[in-house]
């Protein structure tokens, strides 16, 4: 039969919340009970249970990762899985597991503030920006529970993100090096920060080059292959058409590549084309695509060392965090040999 703390206590002689105590090596406890209670425990070959000990604590040893069941996009791709095993690896090693939960907007008693956080059942949450709301995080604010948000938030909060004004930055920088000098923008939905933090990007480099700036030449829809193909066709077929041109996505600019082609524009000669993913597409395409590599896994790790230092009371004043991109140069933008 296995031992139970109840089993400890009337060995020890003490009470049951005097060993949960011992257990949590609790400063209230004088160091010869501690002692007494440690070698009864070893007599007994007890073994801790991590729910017992985490309710001593009050602490869950779980952390939330919150998705919107209602968004298969944001959970049926690659980056949701990289982004998982890199809060994994952080938090694995910490003992603690990793709890996937519907975030149930509309469901306002199986709502996660009731299910996991007010009930205690997980330490901390992990969520990006679909998610966390301004409304949530005012809330989660107002309990003082640690969150961390995948993605930069205009709400009081602490949120891990790609620099992508930098990218923005990177891809017009790498154009104009390669020797384009009118470059358009394609995809992405006028309002959203992400596209926003891109755009100013792609406009300080092409402002500071001295370079022309045509407000046609910024294409705003959804970021996928039909819209990519759109757009550069309305692109190369205008009266003065550009000689290069940025994509919010690897699939926009596959489009962009099957409208050139049946066009006639070679790619690079004609048309450089550059987008901000790598995944899937970037190294497949003909000719392959210059990207930029977003490490999602390591936004997974990110996010969850913020996390834990939360939890432990640590770096309270940092309240975002910016992750540099990489450059990844492919045949779609060099135009000038290397050799």
């Amino acid at each position: 039969m296995k031992v139970t703390i109840k089993d400890i206590a009337i060995a020890a002689g003490v009470a049951k919340s005097t060993v949960s105590k011992v257990l949590n090596d609790s400063p209230k406890i004088s160091q010869e009970t501690k002692q007494k209670v440690r070698e009864i425990m070893k007599q007994m070959n007890y073994t801790p249970s991590s729910i017992a000990t985490g309710l001593a604590r009050q602490s869950s040893s779980n952390i939330g990762l919150l998705i919107d069941m209602s968004k298969s996009s944001e959970f049926l791709n690659q980056f949701f899985y990289n982004i998982i095993g890199g809060i994994e690896s952080v938090i694995g090693s910490l003992k603690y597991e990793l709890t996937i939960a519907n975030v149930e907007h509309n469901h306002p008693h199986g709502h996660f503030l009731h299910r996991l956080v007010r009930s205690k059942k997980v330490d901390g949450l992990i969520a990006n920006t679909s998610v966390l709301t301004e409304e949530l995080c005012t809330q989660l604010n107002h309990l003082e529970f640690p969150y961390i948000s995948l993605g930069e938030i205009s709400a009081s909060g602490c949120w891990v993100d790609f620099d992508n004004e930098a990218g923005g930055r990177m891809l017009t920088s790498h154009l104009l090096e390669e020797g384009y000098s009118a470059v358009a923008f394609i995809g992405g939905c006028e309002g959203d920060p992400l596209f926003i933090r891109r755009l100013n990007g792609y406009r300080q480099v092409l402002g500071q080059a001295g370079k022309p700036l045509r407000e046609e030449w910024i294409i705003n829809g959804e970021a996928e292959e039909a819209f990519g193909y759109q757009a550069a066709k309305q692109l190369l077929l205008s009266e003065t058409t550009p000689d290069s041109v940025i994509c919010m996505s690897n699939f926009a600019a596959y489009g962009v590549l099957l409208a050139a082609r049946e066009l006639g524009v070679q790619v690079p000669a004609e048309l450089g084309i550059a987008t901000f993913d790598d995944y899937p597409l970037s190294r497949y395409t003909t000719p392959p695509l210059t990207s930029l590599n977003l490490d999602t896994f390591h936004l997974g790790v990110s996010a969850g060392e913020l996390l834990m230092e939360r939890i432990g009371g640590k770096n309270e004043s940092v309240q975002k965090l910016l992750l540099a991109p990489e450059l990844l140069p492919r045949e779609s933008t060099c135009r000038i040999s290397r050799a």
